[in-house]
């Protein structure tokens, strides 16, 4: 069938024609008055169908008109939410439970233990060392110093195998750019070293401490230092005391500009892993560069691109891996390097109904974290895959860390549940046994909230999990205000988290909801694999059935109902309201990938096809113009109040996404509801995130739904009942 049938020209022309739909829409007060978004003739021939892209202006975020409008459109949203009665109430109870000290996993290199620590309202977490566990803590690293308003993050960290340095990068207002220095572990104070245009890239160390490998791009002109695609990236090692302009190039591809390249020391020193992707694709390659011979080659181990291998640690020449390799749930497998044949491969855990998400190597055995309906389960092997013990844990919640050295004895991971911060434990390998090391305490009262698993239906029948979180009692007749967070892709699993933003929303009232749809990991890659490319609408399929159940057992109604959902998500959160607006009576879409036809054509979108496709294809451009929120936008409908969120230094997803999408969406809508948009200046893709800014983002949200979902809520003191306070 040919695209140029008016049934699939659809609404390519509809959606930017004035041709309005007759339609009645409902309201939510007085229609809003928004800035003027021009339209201009631009025209594309997708494999011979016209496409029309009237906003196209708006992808050049540096020119003065793209300023203006950002400027105007800002404008309208902060006095739109300043009018919001309960947004101060609001704001002021998140202050208060954000207030809470927490810590992240420790770890354990050269002697020393590393840990980060928030006060509460810091705006980033400061990164602390000691000796032993009793002793006093040292500040290490303090990025709220790097800058006055908290938009420079610690975006990562690697101590060198003595104990002496710490290699730590950061990002400035929340873009994926990186830089790297170095700092002295004992005096705390910086070397020299100084690394520029640093993204996506460990970093590792070699084993004497002498320097350091790492990932980066060739530097990028200002002009396209935000939007510019991403190829080409290589690997490098630097040795500390020298400039980078002196840095050795180890590995690149220059015949494969779009392969990215992550590196690994193995803990005895004597081997570089180096992972070889393709984008965003879980399948990767595997190089290995022998350090003990000098000027000793890069060979390839495993190059055929056919699977997942995550290296996990080795002994000698004999690699651990988890991989998906005949195992869509993953498998723990052993290679010796020196007989590297798939047919000389030995398989130690085979594949379980679990999904093993994680692997690692403590006390000469395998911790290994698997995924029970989306929720985790811990087992020990020994190196034979004989089963040890399997770790309990307090409920059902998510377990992560388990970090540390096939030598070590002990380890820490933190448990988390959608109402229980994150704890850390320490586990004693030899024994078996955990202790809270760190329990924060929060102005919460848990057990006045329940949460429960429900399977549900997909359109084609498949059987799919979501997490229902509310206050015990709520009364199921429907109007209970409910948020419907999603993801669904890149094989990301969607696990229960603790989330202070999500505290308050279920102390005003609301019920929240997060369902495990098909394109994330909690199934394995065949879980994965039915949400991509022409399987794509299975994703959001998933999503609408999740609403649906949700009104058909009376948890809340079309008019009580709300979605949300980040970068990927704000595409789910797009398509959704695009597909079924009678379904819900608000949605945020954050930081979303809007235009499928043009993703790929900015910084690294381009990784991203391995689960969308590409508008190049002609099949798979059938699909993607089904689906693209913006493409499917129909002027006249009754679209839900709708706040699109996004960020001036977003150089993941570039906000042109945003901006068009809530364009076009301003000029489609029928009815009083609102299409407002939120433009963070500073800030980025979400990582890194000032405290400040996050309370504000999460203060707007919940405020902006309390409107939508006429949430009747007091405009001053506490908006909520079930703190501890």
């Amino acid at each position: 069938m040919q695209l140029r049938r008016a049934s699939l020209i659809f609404a390519l022309a509809a959606a930017f024609s004035g041709a309005a739909l007759a339609q009645t829409c409902p309201g939510n007060g007085t229609a809003v008055s928004y800035p003027l978004s021009k339209k201009v003739d631009q025209q594309d021939n997708y494999h011979g169908t016209m496409v029309a892209d009237p906003y196209r202006w708006l992808e050049d975020a540096n020119s003065a008109e793209t300023k203006e409008w950002v400027d105007a459109q800002n404008k309208l949203t902060q006095s739109y939410l300043g009018q919001i009665p309960a947004r101060e109430a609001i704001k002021a109870r998140l202050t208060k439970l954000w207030n809470f000290e927490r810590y992240g996993v420790p770890y354990k290199e050269g002697g020393r233990y590393f840990y980060s620590r928030n006060d509460g309202l810091q705006n980033q977490s400061v990164l602390y060392t000691m000796k032993t566990l009793g002793d006093t803590p040292r500040v290490l690293l303090d990025p709220n110093t790097l800058s006055t308003d908290g938009t420079v993050a610690l975006a990562g960290a690697a101590v060198s195998p003595d104990g002496k340095l710490l290699a730590y990068s950061t990002a400035a207002s929340g873009s994926d750019w990186n830089e790297i220095k170095v700092r002295t572990i004992e005096s705390g104070k910086d070397t020299e070293d100084h690394i520029k245009w640093v993204k996506f890239s460990s970093t590792a160390w070699n084993h004497d401490g002498s320097g350091f490998y790492y990932s980066r791009y060739d530097e990028p002109t200002e002009a396209t230092r935000l939007a510019g695609v991403n190829y080409f990236q290589k690997l490098y090692f630097h040795k500390i005391g020298t400039p980078q302009s002196a840095d050795v190039l180890v590995y690149d591809r220059p015949d494969q500009k779009e392969w990215g390249f992550g590196a690994e020391v193995t803990d005895d020193g004597r081997y570089l892993i180096i992972n070889g992707s393709h984008g965003t694709e879980r399948k990767n390659r595997v190089f290995v560069k022998d350090l003990g011979k000098k000027d000793s080659k890069v060979v390839g181990l495993l190059e055929q691109f056919d699977a997942a291998y995550d290296f996990i640690a080795n002994e000698g020449p004999v690699f651990y891996f988890r991989t998906d390799k005949n195992a869509p749930k993953s498998r723990i497998i052993a290679i010796d390097i020196r007989k590297p044949a798939p047919d000389q491969w030995k398989e130690l855990v085979p594949e379980a109904a679990e999904t093993l998400t994680s692997a690692n190597i403590i006390n000469r055995q395998l911790v290994l974290n698997y995924l029970t309906d989306a929720h985790s389960a811990v087992k020990i092997f020994d190196l034979k895959g004989k089963p040890v013990r399997t770790l309990e844990l307090p409920g059902i919640g998510s377990a992560s860390g388990f970090n540390g050295k096939a030598k070590d004895t002990e380890t820490f991971y933190a448990y988390t549940s959608f109402t229980t911060p994150a704890t850390i434990y320490r586990y004693d390998m030899k024994s078996g046994k955990s202790s809270v090391y760190r329990q924060p305490k929060v102005d919460f009262d848990p057990a006045a909230y329940e949460t429960r698993q429900q399977f549900f239906t997909s359109r084609d029948g498949t059987k799919v999990p979501m997490f229902i979180v509310a206050k015990k009692g709520i009364k199921l007749d429907g109007s209970n205000p409910t948020y419907l967070y999603g993801y669904g892709g890149f094989n990301a699993s969607m696990t229960p988290s603790f989330s202070v933003a999500n505290l308050a929303w279920l102390e005003m009232g609301g019920v929240y909801v997060m369902a495990n749809l098909r394109g994330g990991g909690e199934y394995g890659e065949a879980w994965h694999k039915a949400g991509t490319k022409l399987q794509k609408q299975n994703v959001f399929d998933d999503f609408i059935g999740a609403a649906e159940w949700l009104v058909a057992n009376k948890v809340t109604s079309p008019a009580k109902l709300s979605i949300g959902g980040g970068s990927n998500g704000g595409l789910l959160v797009g398509a959704a309201m695009t597909q079924r607006p009678d379904l819900f009576a608000a949605a945020i879409p954050a930081v979303g990938v809007m235009d499928m036809l043009r993703f790929q054509k900015f910084t690294i979108g381009w990784a991203w096809t391995s689960d969308y496709g590409s508008s190049d294809n002609p099949e798979e451009f059938k699909a993607l113009v089904k689906y693209s929120p913006l493409h499917n936008l129909k002027p006249g409908s009754c679209y839900p109040a709708t706040m699109v969120t996004t960020a001036d230094h977003d150089d993941r997803v570039v906000p042109a996404h945003s901006f068009k999408f809530a364009a076009a969406a301003q000029a489609a809508q029928a009815g009083a509801n609102p299409i407002l948009i939120r433009i963070d200046t500073k800030a980025g893709h979400g990582a890194g995130k000032p405290t400040a800014k996050q309370i504000e983002e999460v203060a707007d949200r919940w405020g902006f739904l309390s409107r939508a979902l006429h949430m009747d809520l007091p405009a001053a003191a506490a908006p909520m009942a079930g703190g501890s306070q």
